[in-house]
């Protein structure tokens, strides 16, 4: 794990990080070394956000998807 040049503090997870490792959750599939992160260094606000984010387009997707199948079976 990587640190702050100034501090002992861990280094906070950029975008990628976070969207990386709310998806590896969402697939049951997040590794220790990445959750320790989170959890160390993360801001749960920013976590939580990111995984309403990818729920509602994940909903929309199912949604468009369906509608799809649907006028395409008409």
């Amino acid at each position: 794990m990587t640190t702050a040049p100034d501090s002992g503090k861990p280094e906070k997870p950029g975008l990628l990080q976070v969207v990386n490792s709310v998806l590896a959750a969402a697939f049951g599939v997040q590794s220790q070394k990445n959750r320790a992160r989170d959890f160390q260094a993360g801001s749960a606000k920013v976590y939580i956000a990111v995984g309403v984010v990818a729920t509602v387009v994940f909903v929309l997707t199912v949604y468009g998807i369906v509608k799809l199948v649907l006028a395409s079976a008409s």
